[in-house]
């Protein structure tokens, strides 16, 4: 049932402010959001250390409480406390939008049940600013997040995502940003991708091209900083995985009789098995093991 309530909200309490944060850069924080941090009564903050920094950049003195997956149940009846008594509550995670990937939707969940006003400021958002850049479809996009840690997780996820047509969006870190690639390359076959890193700040970097592409860069180039992922839609005529069979050198010959070159087929292979390039060159060559 519509909940009038809700909608208009009860000016007699505070209102809940969602105040987005600079994802690398301070200087996309916004007039705006500097103001509402400093008038609100309080700050609910996802990590009220990285917050502090923040807060000390913008010469911000309001006092701060945590929220976060770990105290949110602890926490939501002494902010409904604060807002009910008239008093504001701006909330904000750690970068970027609250609730996006990020502790915040339970908050707002439980203003919206009390009919106290939750209003969200504009601001800077990882995904949006990785999307418009990327060359990949604007839109239609899905935006899912991080993965499962679990490669059978990630499977079964991507399994229900394989035949979706819009630009899909991921948040991953560096460290499995690997594994990831792989089992993409398993389950939706070798798309086109995007892999954005460090966005805004100073080694700001795109990576463009086929998931077979990136894993292979990424085996000579490792990654650092967090990443924005991006995958291209399905298409209805993806390409297909090359199936490649039998040994090592094997595999590389019959690539190499497709028309690669040695060293692509190496790659190739390498990306195909999992295993490190120079693993492949070594039995490629038939060079014996130091």
């Amino acid at each position: 049932m519509f909940n009038q309530k809700s909608f208009k909200g009860n000016h007699t309490t505070g209102t809940l402010y969602l105040v987005p944060t600079p994802i690398g850069n301070l200087e996309d924080m916004t007039y705006r959001s500097v103001r509402m941090l400093q008038e609100v009564a309080l700050i609910a903050s996802e990590d009220t250390r990285n917050t502090q920094k923040l807060l000390n950049h913008f010469e911000i003195h309001t006092p701060q409480k945590s929220l976060h997956e770990h105290n949110y149940k602890e926490r939501i009846p002494q902010f409904l406390e604060v807002l009910k008594n008239g008093q504001s509550i701006a909330q904000v995670s750690d970068a970027g939008m609250p609730s996006i990937s990020d502790p915040g939707h339970e908050l707002v969940v439980a203003c919206i049940e009390e009919g106290i006003p939750v209003v969200s400021l504009p601001g800077a958002t990882a995904g949006m600013t990785a999307l418009i850049a990327s060359g990949l479809l604007p839109q239609p996009f899905l935006f899912y997040g991080f993965l499962g840690r679990k490669k059978k997780e990630q499977e079964n996820t991507l399994e229900k995502l394989k035949n979706h047509t819009a630009t899909l969006i991921f948040y991953e870190s560096p460290y499995r940003i690997s594994g990831t690639l792989k089992n993409m390359l398993t389950v939706l076959g070798n798309r086109q991708v995007v892999l954005c890193r460090e966005l805004t700040k100073i080694h700001e970097e795109y990576l463009r091209g086929t998931i077979e592409e990136l894993l292979s860069y990424i085996e000579d180039q490792p990654i650092k900083g967090e990443c924005c992922l991006l995958v291209e839609g399905s298409t209805g005529i993806q390409e297909e995985t090359i199936k490649i069979v039998g040994s090592l050198k094997e595999q590389v010959e019959q690539l190499i009789a497709e028309g690669k070159k040695t060293n692509e087929a190496i790659k190739a292979v390498a990306v195909q098995n999992g295993l490190k390039k120079q693993e492949v060159y070594r039995q490629f060559h038939e060079l014996d093991e130091e």
